[in-house]
């Protein structure tokens, strides 16, 4: 049967690749090339308690869970230590937004790259 196996990329626009894509390599740690690209490879993250999966999640129009109203897409990244990170980034000047989310997937908080795109951080809860 001819399905869909999983997500293949997250692509967005930018301004300026080159300087956004050291944005994420140097404040999130994104291994990004110089040219704005990056492959994750699951399979070399994950264990039996840590599956390495990724999300693809639908929206209504009219939310305000990604920040700015033009803002098209979000991206997720998956993360070991949530508030080491985001006082990592408060420290680099980030933009990091004050309000934290604990649920049954897990802590989530955001900060904003230099275009303006809010970012969502994902420290997944045990087993996920």
């Amino acid at each position: 049967m001819a399905q869909v196996t999983g997500i293949g990329g997250i692509f967005l626009r930018s301004r300026d690749p080159a300087r956004l894509a050291a944005w994420y390599r140097e404040n999130l740690g994104v291994p990004m090339s110089d040219k704005g690209t990056v492959t994750f490879h699951w399979v070399d993250h994950m264990s039996e308690d840590n599956p390495g999966t990724t999300t693809m999640a639908l929206f209504a129009n009219d939310t305000e869970y990604f920040g700015e109203p033009g803002q098209r897409a979000m991206l997720n990244f998956r993360v070991d230590d949530l508030r080491a990170l985001l006082t990592k980034l408060k420290a680099r000047g980030v933009e990091v937004l004050p309000e934290l989310e604990d649920s049954e997937f897990g802590r989530f908080g955001w900060c904003v790259d230099p275009e303006g795109n809010r970012i969502e951080l994902w420290e997944p809860a045990d087993g996920m």
